[in-house]
């Protein structure tokens, strides 16, 4: 499947941002679908993942109670990732991926799933 990852922008901290995941030629039904964040100079980290099926979630420690990862109740084609009280150090670049180990991996910052483009999230203090 492809991935297109789309919504981030430049924010005051404090604000809101939702980040989508759009996948084309399958269905994300029966996978994990994971968002990554990569900063300059960091390594990636894995930020949220939800097992579409079973509606399972994952969060990292630091994005808990600020971040919501949702999926499409319509279809199973787009993942959210509503992001509020962002901070500073929330800017990066974030990527939406499949996950075939149903999070495990996401929670490690790797996925051997199908990556989509990244999207660049910037909040200014």
């Amino acid at each position: 499947v492809q991935l297109q990852a789309s919504g981030g922008g430049l924010v005051q901290a404090g604000g809101s941002l939702r980040l989508s995941c759009v996948v084309s030629g399958g269905s994300l039904r029966y996978v994990a679908v994971a968002w990554f964040r990569q900063a300059p100079g960091k390594r990636r980290e894995g930020v949220s993942c939800i097992i579409m099926l079973a509606k399972t979630t994952w969060y990292a420690e630091h994005v808990k109670g600020r971040f919501t990862i949702s999926r499409d109740k319509a279809n199973d084609t787009t993942v959210y990732l509503q992001m509020d009280d962002l901070k500073p150090e929330d800017t990066a670049v974030y990527y939406c991926a499949t996950d075939p180990s149903l999070c495990a991996a996401t929670m490690t910052g790797e996925s051997r799933g199908d990556w989509g483009q990244g999207t660049q999230v910037t909040v200014s203090s």
